[in-house]
């Protein structure tokens, strides 16, 4: 198949983004990431709307309504939730991952989940602009290479050309590519 138009020059559309204020100290960094990713790929900072929730388990809430809204193309999710000495991190993880799926499902908005759900607080500190990266701006760019797509698409069925390939030039993370590299 040949490419259905050129990708990597499309502008991001209006975004949200929804952060957690538990663990502000991380994701105040990932924070900054996400909007430095939307910006630096062409997002004008007019069309981002960023919101704060007070805990990780009401970032659903609050996407749910934005991604209903009509008004953004995308929604990011950002918190931090390190292990304790129960299993409760698990189940505030797991909530807001199946929550953010089902949001992005029945809205047909993607809506990112970038929270950290990380053993140590170290741990969180590496992925939040540590050696590890800024997981923020992993998700800002994941959530804008899916809206980009689900943009070609509805321009193909406009457009009644259904044969085309989406490439929308993020550089992500390839972990099988570093491992590989030891065999």
């Amino acid at each position: 198949m040949s490419p259905h138009a050129s990708n990597q020059s499309r502008r991001p559309g209006p975004c949200a983004i929804v952060v957690s204020r538990y663990n502000d100290t991380i994701t105040s960094v990932m924070l900054d990431g996400a909007v430095s990713a939307y910006t630096q790929a062409g997002g004008s900072p007019d069309s981002l709307a960023v919101l704060e929730a007070p805990g990780a388990f009401e970032l659903v809430s609050i996407a749910s309504v934005l991604a209903a809204s009509g008004m953004y193309e995308s929604v990011v999710c950002l918190g931090c939730v390190i292990k304790g000495e129960t299993s409760h991190d698990v189940h505030i993880s797991n909530a807001v991952a199946n929550g953010c799926a089902e949001i992005s499902i029945k809205t047909g908005v993607p809506v990112a989940f970038g929270v950290l759900t990380t053993n140590t607080i170290e741990q969180a500190i590496e992925r939040a602009g540590g050696r590890v990266g800024n997981k923020g701006a992993e998700a800002m760019g994941a959530v804008l290479g899916a809206a980009g797509a689900i943009a070609e698409i509805h321009k193909a069925k406009e457009t009644n050309k259904p044969g085309f390939r989406y490439a929308p030039g993020f550089d992500v993370p390839d972990k099988a590519s570093s491992a590989s590299e030891g065999l």
